[in-house]
């Protein structure tokens, strides 16, 4: 590692923020990988005073895979789709605060995302993340075997789907368009991480719609145990923000709760998000 990157962690579990590194340059190899080593151990990493351009941010983001363009979220413009603009203020209440991880309801939900703070309220609009590392690791031997056995739905009809919650008056050929694109994806309810090795639950309250192979109720009733327990303060950490800071979090790893206590206050984030793969479970050698 580069003497000049110091790597200070927020918790034990998960976070930490990391000085000496200007995303307004060109990042080199060095420092791409005290950046990329530190994100795998720490599911999220911050960074502070990062005065850059969309397209500066974009070239950070893009060293670490391919940019992709969120079917539903507006972008902030036509030469840059691919940063999605997260604004709230006196016309629109925050509304994304619940735990959730991006986008599984792709068939290969995101590597991660990088998020950076435009306009911030003075005081309020903290992220909070968690790692589901930590949560995995917190339930029983046998709760772990059973969960690694399931395979869970996800949808994003309730969402942004004409009923849901973040839907903005999409027009009807867009929203049959995008079903067509991204009918419900089937991923395991315990992802093996495919760098680390790690295990992690991999359900969320946004997208999960239920297990396959199981009634209604039973479903219900363990998907709402999980969505809870991913919920324990021991497994998070939180970001106080600040213009110009960026967080950039390992969405096969965390979930992330942006807390809404700014209203009427204006808040503006951009977002860049990276494709990743399609998730995995390979179980651990248990000995006999």
């Amino acid at each position: 590692m580069s003497n000049a990157i110091t790597i200070d962690r927020l918790t034990p579990t998960i976070g930490a923020e990391i000085s000496g590194v200007d995303m307004s340059k060109p990042l080199g190899n060095e420092t791409f990988a005290a950046v990329h080593d530190a994100l795998m151990a720490h599911g999220v990493i911050f960074f502070r005073d990062q005065d850059i351009t969309p397209a500066q941010h974009k070239d950070f983001a893009s060293k670490f895979g391919h940019l992709q363009v969120h079917p539903f979220a507006p972008n902030h413009s036509e030469e840059h789709p691919e940063i999605i603009v997260i604004e709230h203020g006196p016309k629109r209440k925050p509304d994304l605060n619940n735990w959730h991880t991006d986008v599984t309801f792709m068939q290969e939900p995101p590597l991660g995302s990088v998020l950076h703070a435009k306009i911030m309220p003075e005081t309020g609009g903290d992220t909070m993340w968690a790692s589901m590392y930590a949560a995995y690791e917190a339930l029983s031997d046998r709760m772990q075997r059973m969960l690694g056995e399931l395979t869970a739905v996800h949808d994003y009809e309730h969402v942004f789907g004409k009923s849901g919650r973040l839907y903005r008056n999409q027009a009807d050929g867009k929203m049959q368009s995008e079903r067509e694109k991204h009918p419900p994806a089937e991923h395991p309810v315990i992802r093996t991480h495919p760098v680390t090795g790690r295990q992690g639950i991999f359900v969320n309250s946004s997208f999960t719609t239920h297990i396959k192979d199981m009634k209604q109720k039973e479903s219900d009733a363990l998907l709402a145990f999980l969505h809870d327990h991913v919920k324990q303060a021991e497994f998070q950490c939180r970001f106080r923000w600040q213009k110009n800071s960026v967080a950039f979090w390992d969405n096969r790893c965390t979930q992330h709760y942006a807390i809404a206590d700014y209203f009427p206050e204006h808040r503006q984030m951009h977002r860049v998000t990276i494709d990743g793969d399609r998730p995995q479970y390979q179980p651990e050698h248990r000995p006999n």
